[in-house]
């Protein structure tokens, strides 16, 4: 890929291929969250409510890497559709808590499918689709340690 003739063809590009490949799946995903009433932004704020309810904002901001300005419209619409309500801390009021309502909860059974659905329409086996997630995490990880050396914003 990266010796050919013209290495600035757009179709040897992997920011192309990747960008390619996030908006179809993306866009897969939309088609399945339609039908409940919530986006894919949406949905992976709830996937890390379902994996562990009642957590800080600042726990979903690190483990989705959004910034709280990113974060806090996706909640103020989750809220508005009653999937999920703040807490403030008692402890310290500063302090929000995000917790599921039983809508947000029951959501997650109607959810269950989208993960096979997706990996069905990949066309790809398991086996692949562990090793591009894989691949996909370590490149992650390599950019970002890679932009943080080079004195560069994190994406």
């Amino acid at each position: 890929m990266f010796f050919v003739t013209n290495p600035l063809a757009l179709e040897h590009q992997l920011c192309f291929a990747l960008y390619s490949a996030s908006r179809a799946t993306t866009a897969a995903y939309r088609t399945m969250l339609e039908d409940l009433g919530i986006t894919y932004p949406q949905y992976l704020v709830l996937l890390t409510l379902w994996e562990r309810d009642g957590r800080g904002v600042r726990d979903i901001c690190d483990a989705l890497d959004l910034d709280t300005g990113t974060l806090s419209p996706l909640l103020k619409r989750l809220e508005s559709q009653e999937l999920i309500e703040r807490r403030r801390l008692t402890s310290d009021e500063r302090r929000v808590e995000i917790h599921l309502t039983e809508s947000g909860l029951a959501l997650r059974s109607k959810a269950e499918d989208i993960p096979r659905t997706l990996a069905e329409a990949t066309g790809l086996d398991l086996d692949e689709l562990v090793k591009l997630r894989e691949v996909l995490v370590r490149l992650g990880k390599h950019l970002q340690t890679s932009n943080a050396v080079d004195g560069k914003k994190k994406p």
